[in-house]
């Protein structure tokens, strides 16, 4: 299984650290398969103007193809003025309507506070089921007060990002096997 892990922003540090967290997490239980993190920080992105997204070259084309190949994403995400922020909705454009079907996805939000836990099932629950993914229910919602130097240093948001890794592989394990089954159902 390809498995990407997404970290949503070119500033910051929270949702960095998250998402390495879960890339370290899945890496460690699921060796097997196959985890690659795109930190879109390190990365020259151009905006979208609404071509194909394999028709786009360097970082851009390498970032939408790494998508569309996974099996299963880990969106990490920070929260700016309520909402997602520009870079990771460029990624959204980006890429086709149906870019997530039979897809797992599954979120980790930052935020300064308590005040925006909300933004995922308002903005981008939504965007992501336009697009056709299977979304994992449950997301790990991290404070500016979960953090200390670069740091997770709440116990319990370590234990809910260890099982966002199991839940992520465990959903993909699922749609693949119900995916094998209805394939088998034709015979050519």
């Amino acid at each position: 299984m390809k498995i990407v892990a997404l970290a949503g922003s070119i500033i910051g540090s929270k949702t960095k650290t998250a998402i390495s967290k879960v890339v370290e997490i899945l890496q460690d239980k699921y060796p097997e398969h196959e985890v690659t993190l795109l930190d879109l920080a390190e990365y020259n992105m151009e905006f979208s103007d609404g071509r194909n997204y394999f028709d786009y070259d360097g970082d851009t084309k390498y970032v939408a193809e790494t998508i569309m190949a996974a099996d299963a994403i880990v969106i990490g995400t920070p929260t700016f003025q309520a909402s997602i922020p520009a870079t990771l909705k460029n990624i959204f454009d980006l890429l086709p309507v149906n870019a997530f079907r039979d897809k797992v996805v599954s979120m980790i939000v930052t935020a300064g506070t308590a005040k925006h836990y909300l933004m995922i099932e308002q903005q981008l629950k939504p965007i992501l089921a336009y697009m056709k993914a299977h979304i994992v229910p449950t997301y790990v919602f991290i404070e500016e007060k979960d953090f200390l130097r670069k740091e997770i240093v709440n116990d319990d948001v370590l234990f809910r990002l260890e099982r966002l890794a199991e839940d992520t592989v465990m959903v993909a394990d699922a749609f693949a096997e119900i995916r094998a089954k209805k394939d088998a159902e034709y015979d050519f």
